[in-house]
Order: C-alpha cells, then sequence, then structure tokens
C-alpha cells in the first residue's frame, strides 16, 4: 500500500514540473498574441486618426470611419495648434495653391473671382463661357494620351484657330443662327469642344464638325441604332467609357459625351491610319465600300468652320444665300 503511494506521489512531483513548465509557454503564447494585437489596433487607430486629420471635407470612404473614431473639435484643436496651418493668412495662401493645382487637372476652378481661362494639358485654354471650366468632369486624358502623336493624322491635330475669344464667337455665331440654337447652349458647347480637344489633345474644330453633322447640336438626339447626344456615340457599345462618369445616364449630358465621343474619334484616326478613314470607322462604314459621303460632309463643315477662324478673312459664310455671320 505505502509503495503504491509513493509512486503515485513519484508521479504527482513528475508532473508538476510538467505542468509549470506547459504553464508558462502557453503565458508566453498568449502574451506575444496581446502584444501582436495590440500592435495591429495601435496602428488601425494611428491610420484612422491620420486619414482623419488629412481629411478634405468629402465624407467618403475612410474619411466617415475616422471622423467616427474622433470627435471634430479634436481636429480644429490639432490644426489650430501649429499642427497645420498656423493662421488665417497662410491658410488663404494654401488654399489658393489647392485651387491652381486643381485647375491643372480639370477638378476645380479658381474661386472668389471670375475665371477667364481654363488649365488643360499644361496649357491656358481661354473660353467663350468659362463657367465650363469649372464642371466637376474627370478628364478623358488618361485614355487619349495612350493613342502616340505620331500616328495621329496631322489634320486631326490641333491648329488653334479656336485659341481665341474673337474666332470661339464668330463659330458660336455660325452654328447659332445655322441651328436656330440659343446662345447661351452653343456657347457652352463651343466652349466644351475647345476645353476637351485641348484636354485630349485633338482638333476643336473636328469636334465641332462632327457634332453638327451628327447632332446638328441637339444634345438630346438619339438614333434608331442606339447613338446619343451631340457626338452620337453608341452607348451600348461603350458602356465601359461612361463608367467613368457614373453610367450611360450621362451620356446625352454635353461634356460628358464630347469626351467619350473624342477619344473614341482620336482612337479611330490612330487606327485606320488617316482622318478621313477615321471618319468612315466613326460612322460605322469601316467595312463598307464607301461611307456614304459622311466623311466629306464632315471635312466640308471643318473648311468652313476654319474659313471662319482664318486671320483677315471676313468671317462671313452664307447658307441657301442666307448670311450666317452679323
Amino acid at each position: 500500500m505505502s509503495k503504491s503511494l509513493l509512486n503515485n506521489l513519484s508521479d504527482v512531483q513528475i508532473a508538476q514540473p510538467l505542468w509549470a513548465s506547459a504553464k508558462e509557454l502557453l503565458q508566453q503564447a498568449i502574451s506575444s498574441a496581446s502584444r501582436v494585437i495590440n500592435g495591429l489596433l495601435v496602428v488601425c487607430v494611428f491610420m484612422a486618426v491620420s486619414l482623419w486629420l488629412s481629411g478634405n471635407g468629402t465624407g467618403a470612404g475612410a474619411f466617415d470611419l475616422a471622423r467616427i473614431l474622433v470627435p471634430e473639435e479634436a481636429r480644429h484643436i490639432v490644426w489650430q495648434n501649429d499642427l497645420g496651418v498656423p493662421d488665417s493668412k497662410e491658410a488663404s495662401n494654401s488654399l489658393a495653391d489647392d485651387q491652381s493645382q486643381s485647375l491643372n487637372s480639370f477638378s476645380k476652378a479658381q474661386q472668389g473671382q471670375k475665371m477667364f481661362g481654363a488649365v488643360a494639358n499644361k496649357h491656358q485654354v481661354v473660353l467663350l463661357m468659362p463657367s465650363v471650366a469649372q464642371a466637376q468632369v474627370k478628364p478623358i486624358s488618361h485614355l487619349t494620351n495612350q493613342i502616340p502623336t505620331s500616328k495621329i493624322d496631322p489634320q486631326a491635330l490641333d491648329s488653334n484657330l479656336m485659341g481665341s475669344i474673337q474666332n470661339q464667337r464668330a463659330v458660336a455665331d455660325f452654328f447659332e443662327k445655322k441651328y436656330s440654337l440659343e446662345r447661351s447652349k452653343i456657347e457652352e458647347y463651343v466652349s466644351n469642344a475647345v476645353l476637351i480637344a485641348k484636354e485630349a489633345n485633338i482638333d476643336p474644330i473636328l469636334l465641332l464638325a462632327v457634332i453638327s453633322v451628327e447632332s446638328n447640336f441637339n444634345p438630346n438626339t438619339k438614333s434608331n441604332a442606339g447613338a446619343e447626344g451631340l457626338m452620337q456615340v453608341m452607348t451600348s457599345v461603350h458602356k465601359d467609357k461612361y463608367a467613368l462618369y457614373g453610367g450611360t445616364a450621362g451620356a446625352v449630358k454635353p461634356e460628358v459625351n464630347i469626351r467619350v465621343g473624342a477619344y473614341i474619334l482620336k482612337h479611330l484616326i490612330a487606327s485606320a491610319g488617316s482622318l478621313r478613314n477615321g471618319l468612315k470607322f466613326y460612322v460605322g462604314a469601316a467595312n463598307a465600300e464607301d461611307d456614304g459621303g459622311y466623311a466629306e460632309k464632315v471635312m466640308a463643315e471643318r473648311s468652313r468652320i476654319m474659313n471662319l477662324c482664318q486671320p483677315g478673312s471676313l468671317n462671313r459664310l452664307t447658307l441657301n444665300g442666307k448670311d450666317l455671320r452679323s
């Protein structure tokens, strides 16, 4: 009996160090895991607060989460304690710098003063309707810039004839009378064409000629085949491009339709090897013997617009014997 008790006691004595060792290892593992989890929590909070402090007031995405974690008042305290902009004068200068950078990317126009130009592709653009440059519309340049200029027919590149307000006004007068359009609308369309052409590095006169032939400057025009807007873009075929602008619901918006149309036209000109062939592709006659005279119509309209803009010209055109310029 005593021998059995001694054996049991010996087993317990052996098990105790083993249990203590296992307990110690478990505690170390828990401690390590706890440190990792705490570290991750600290990083997450730090990132959230950093995002919150750098927030731009959009209330979107990560900024919402960050503002939930920390009261808004704390952010103002931080900015006022020399961690941000120390005074109102410096804040004003900072805002002016931000606005200047925004102009270069087409995201914002200058605030607090009337704007007489817009910046597109690092070039100054003077517009007949300056407010067009203030529209918050994503540029199409990330697509058009992928098309090598060397592949573009020189006739499709900007000759800068539309670079002056005088010439833009002459073209607006021409189309206003030709199609009996509301003056503010035609100025909007002409200004959009000039701005977007600079953005896409294509001739604005060509864009205006295509718009004239395709839709007579009526943005609500829709063909039986499903082409819509000023440049009659096939909405169902180019859903991916309209996705950049919130979907196909924006297909008839001039500032969207002209951008998508300009990219498609430039891409087709590069693919087809010439301006005329690009126009043939644009009208959907790539596999046909001829385009039904479409390219000729666009080129003729392009020539009429160019004549309006030529230095020293009388800037007078007629349609069926009627003067189209006052």
